[in-house]
């Protein structure tokens, strides 16, 4: 006799009410995807250097045309609120201090992978193309390459171009920004 497992999925609220009840400390590494509380991979120099360097190059480019987020929450729906390693978003009076943002304010999602490239184009970016973010970029620092995701629907991005040491990435509308591959990969490592 096959026995099947019931799986509950938390909702955004469910998750907002662990952290409060302490259940989830403020040291606890983790996001809810499609209902499921995940821990977040340790972020390494690597990674760390890369999400920094990105948070410069776009708060030089975009100015107040938009709003740079760091490793902050943004929520996709009733079940999932990830953290992206840098997201853009469009320009909001208080900054988002009401509510999270969602994607209809979003303009760019970044993932930085250095052990996590797997989970990121395997469940991350199916999971924002069906919530509609219009552009995501997972840069994988073990492969030198930054995948730029566009035209996003709901089975996923038809559009995925690899932009390579020594190539050009640019930002769709409203913002048409243009970043050096080498820019956001940094320094080749030793």
């Amino acid at each position: 006799m096959a026995v099947e497992l019931v799986r509950h999925r938390f909702t955004v609220a469910d998750f907002h009410r662990m952290a409060e009840a302490g259940i989830l400390g403020g040291d606890d590494r983790v996001e809810l995807i499609d209902g499921e509380i995940v821990e977040m991979t340790p972020i390494g120099s690597r990674h760390a250097a890369c999400v920094d360097r990105l948070a410069q190059l776009f708060f030089e480019q975009v100015g107040r045309r938009a709003i740079v987020r760091v490793q902050s929450p943004i929520r996709l729906g009733e079940h999932s609120e990830p953290q992206p390693d840098v997201t853009l978003l469009r320009p909001h009076p208080d900054f988002y201090a009401a509510a999270h943002p969602r994607p209809e304010d979003v303009l760019l999602v970044v993932e930085v992978a250095e052990t996590s490239a797997q989970l990121d184009r395997t469940v991350k970016a199916p999971l924002y193309a069906r919530a509609g973010i219009p552009e995501l970029w997972l840069v994988d620092l073990e492969a030198e390459a930054i995948v730029v995701h566009r035209l996003a629907s709901s089975e996923g991005y038809r559009d995925v171009r690899t932009a390579r040491r020594g190539q050009r990435l640019s930002v769709g509308t409203p913002l048409e920004l243009d970043v050096a591959a080498d820019a956001v990969l940094g320094e080749r490592p030793a």
